[in-house]
């Protein structure tokens, strides 16, 4: 095989592993080593989920809960996949306004939140953005909340959801209605 051929092929080759390994790097925190630099929200319909299996290697089994008969008939509460790897959080409520709305951010959890009725807008931010705590870090609930407003506001409605990673601060539950959900708790770890 000739040397310019096979020269090309390794450059293709770290190219591609540039392109889908340059975007994952480790944060620095001890709970969250998932980080993935962006400047806006990862939000779909459910019906094109498959793009972001490889994301995480519980997407798949966490979208398949979402894709289940009868999940619009759960009862509202915690709802266990795999333990602590992977629970579901099912609510039903009014939603509030962007102003009742707080930024929060999670170090040991991804949250994929899918909307089953109502529209959810969500307010987005970089975590690292954010600069006046509201509530410091609870380790046992996973929590934090800032004072920082959102940078981005999107209306997710029925049928669509969206992946926050711990570099995510969000505002959910923004809405003139009721909103039904599904939030997905997948450990980072």
């Amino acid at each position: 095989m000739n040397k310019r051929i096979i020269f090309r092929r390794i450059g293709v080759g770290l190219v591609v592993c540039v392109l889908i390994f340059g975007f994952v790097s480790c944060s620095g925190q001890k709970e969250a080593k998932v980080e993935m630099k962006r400047d806006h929200i990862i939000t779909n319909k459910l019906q094109h989920a498959e793009r972001y299996f490889k994301m995480h290697p519980s997407f798949e089994k966490a979208f398949a809960f979402l894709r289940q008969n009868g999940l619009t008939e759960l009862p509202a509460g915690r709802h266990e996949i795999d333990g602590e790897r992977l629970f579901c959080m099912i609510s039903k409520g009014p939603g509030r306004s962007r102003a009742e709305a707080k930024l929060e951010a999670h170090r040991k959890y991804i949250d994929i939140q899918y909307v089953i009725a109502g529209t959810d807008e969500m307010g987005w931010k970089p975590t690292a953005n954010c600069k006046v705590i509201d509530i410091e870090y609870d380790a046992d609930k996973d929590i934090m909340f800032f004072k920082d407003k959102p940078e981005i506001w999107t209306e997710v409605p029925a049928g669509s959801f969206v992946i926050f990673f711990p570099q995510d601060a969000h505002a959910p539950l923004v809405s003139g209605g009721e909103i039904h959900k599904a939030v997905l708790k997948i450990a980072v770890e």
